[in-house]
């Protein structure tokens, strides 16, 4: 049990994992109080699909170059700076919502903002935990932040639930914006040796570049990003959807909302917590194909029922599987990169995750309004379970290519019985 904490060891890890994990709290009370609050303007599931496309679009635009930035110049200061430009994208909407000025074309612009400040935030974000944690507790590090935002995605929906009902969208914002200022305090007092930086004689472009010739160049990783990118474009549907499973498939209000995304964040949770009790990252990626198909038939059962709990309870499978997805296919990626590419092909993995998410949604969005929220998800799901099929195929050779690169850099040890045995370690 101790060594599912070790990264904690690290002063400078503690300090980020206690003050980000109250702000996280309203980051995730904050996106359900806004998708409820789009919903009840609008009764549209197309609109809850445009608002979520703007919020997340800019990291398809800008997480290459904040991904170049974030190898380039001081990841702490960046962090920073996204995180007091994010408290007061929070204090405007709750100023908005609290005055009965709010209007949808506000909250799209303001998503957009957000998602601008996420852009830059995220890969430097990544990037940053090994310098926190040192390369020995690197998987426990990328675990344990796992856990810290689904206990968090755990919270935050439930809370924003009730304080919706109770008092409306506009309290949820004020809780949001003051929750920033725990991480800001949480990064200004860590101690961190002086960053070597070279000299930088090529431009934001050319870096880039390289970025992208790096990691589409080494088959493990291609593969890998591609494989999340697919994922994340057809499982992302079910959670723009919730305020209309909510509201008009199972019956109820915002309570049941915060019901829905606190099973599928319990559930996220569940998954970080397995993977930081791992003790190696053997085998990791024969997990990755496990996890894909358990998802695509949870999101199958999610789209069938009706009824609250049962709903809930299939959305927990969801959240585990779609964390091993995605911490899993980090940790692999971050085990496979040098440091001096970190950033940029982390940036990469945000484009393929998160820079997917606006695309998934807006189709999500999109087709719902033509044959319903649950055929959608169906539909999804049944994807997905055909595409773990495809990974399957692939896996022997690309766990051999994946094992033999973390020999190389020294996280796994070269004795196996087996490559496939790591699977259940």
């Amino acid at each position: 049990m101790v060594s599912m904490f070790r990264a904690l060891r690290s002063r400078n890890y503690r300090l980020f994992f206690f003050g980000q994990g109250l702000s996280l709290v309203g980051t995730w009370m904050q996106r359900v109080a806004l998708g409820w609050l789009v919903y009840r303007m609008t009764d549209s599931a197309l609109m809850l699909g445009v608002v979520a496309f703007f919020a997340q679009v800019p990291v398809s635009l800008l997480s290459p170059v904040a991904g170049a930035l974030a190898d380039r110049i001081d990841r702490r200061r960046l962090l920073i700076w996204t995180q007091v430009l994010e408290a007061g994208q929070a204090t405007i909407l709750a100023f908005l919502t609290l005055s009965g000025l709010i209007e949808v074309w506000h909250i799209v612009l303001l998503s957009f903002f957000l998602g601008a400040c996420f852009a830059f935030e995220s890969p430097t974000r990544q990037a940053f935990v090994i310098e926190m944690t040192g390369p020995e507790d690197l998987m426990n590090g990328i675990a344990l932040n796992s856990s810290l935002v689904n206990s968090a995605r755990l919270v935050g929906p439930a809370l924003a639930g009730f304080i919706v009902a109770a008092a409306g969208e506009g309290v949820v914002f004020v809780v949001n914006a003051v929750s920033y200022t725990t991480v800001v305090i949480a990064l200004t007092a860590m101690r961190l040796p002086k960053r070597q930086r070279e000299e930088d004689h090529e431009g934001v472009v050319s870096r880039i570049r390289q970025g992208v010739n790096y990691a589409f160049g080494a088959g493990p990783i291609r593969i890998l990003l591609g494989m999340l990118a697919m994922v994340t474009l057809m499982g992302i549907s079910h959670t723009v959807l919730m305020p209309v499973f909510a509201r008009d498939v199972i019956g109820r209000g915002p309570e049941a909302l915060g019901i829905l995304m606190g099973a599928s964040g319990a559930g996220a949770l569940a998954g970080a917590i397995m993977l930081a009790m791992r003790k190696s990252v053997r085998g990791l990626a024969g997990v990755l194909a496990i996890a894909t198909a358990i998802f695509g038939a949870a999101l199958v059962g999610f789209s069938l029922s009706t009824n609250l709990y049962l709903s809930a309870a299939l959305l927990v499978p969801v959240g585990v599987s779609f964390m091993h997805e995605v911490a899993g296919t980090n940790t692999l990626v971050q085990t496979l990169v040098p440091d001096e590419m970190r950033g940029r092909v982390m940036s990469l993995f945000i484009l393929c995750f998160l820079g997917i998410m606006p695309f998934g949604n807006l189709l999500a969005g999109s087709v719902a309004s033509i044959i319903g929220a649950p055929a959608t998800v169906r539909i999804s799901g049944a994807v997905l379970i055909g595409l773990s099929a495809l990974f399957a195929i692939r896996l022997p050779r690309l766990m051999e290519a994946i094992h033999n690169i973390q020999v190389e850099r020294g996280f796994i040890g070269e004795s196996v019985d087996g490559i496939s045995a790591g699977i259940m370690s």
